[in-house]
């Protein structure tokens, strides 16, 4: 195969793989990636099972769901945004984060949340950080999409941050700077929820 055709070819390839994995959603389509999945607990889902083969980093970190609720960038900014100016563990300073409220991230997923529902976040890397929903009503938890004012990427703390103003709670601003985000995954992809 010459060069130029085989270019053409991964280009087109490259653009049939977005609709592939687009196919395990529901007729509503995504406008863009799936940048979060909510599994367990919730409403009935806009998309299948686990793929074993398309879902590559779910299956390493040993995810499974039966149905899930998936939202692509433009899902969640649709929803009404809080900004929040924790100051942040990496430098000691004040930034500006904005997103929906992890609650009304997890009732758009359909879920029939009370106070007992239990939340376990988990981000690229493979980190688990549980949360209960009361605490994350409590401490205004964010699914932060923007850092300063510019939507986050991957590589750093984005795409998609689970986070909370720690400074506005006397026992949390009372930690030492890391420990007030522990709770909080960057690179955060999947949700699991336990119905409480």
């Amino acid at each position: 195969m010459k060069k130029r055709e085989f270019l053409s070819a991964a280009a087109l390839a490259s653009l049939a793989l977005p609709g592939a994995s687009q196919a395990q959603t529901s007729s509503k389509a995504m406008r863009g990636p799936v940048l979060l999945t909510i599994g367990g607990a919730i409403g009935p889902g806009n998309r299948g099972p686990v793929n074993p083969a398309l879902d590559q980093l779910m299956v390493k970190q040993k995810v499974a769901f039966e149905k899930a609720q998936v939202f692509d960038f433009a899902t969640l900014a649709a929803l009404p945004a809080v900004t929040i100016k924790p100051t942040l563990e990496y430098d000691g300073k004040p930034h500006s984060l904005k997103g929906p409220l992890l609650a009304d991230v997890i009732k758009a997923s359909g879920a029939r949340a009370g106070e007992g529902t239990r939340l376990m976040m988990r981000a690229i890397d493979g980190y688990v950080a549980p949360l209960t929903l009361a605490d994350a009503r409590k401490y205004g938890f964010i699914m932060a999409t923007h850092l300063d004012g510019a939507p986050m990427s991957l590589g750093g703390v984005g795409p998609l941050w689970a986070v909370y103003e720690p400074d506005r709670f006397p026992e949390m601003a009372a930690k030492p700077l890391p420990d007030r985000f522990a709770g909080c995954p960057w690179g955060c992809y999947y949700i699991e929820v336990a119905a409480g």
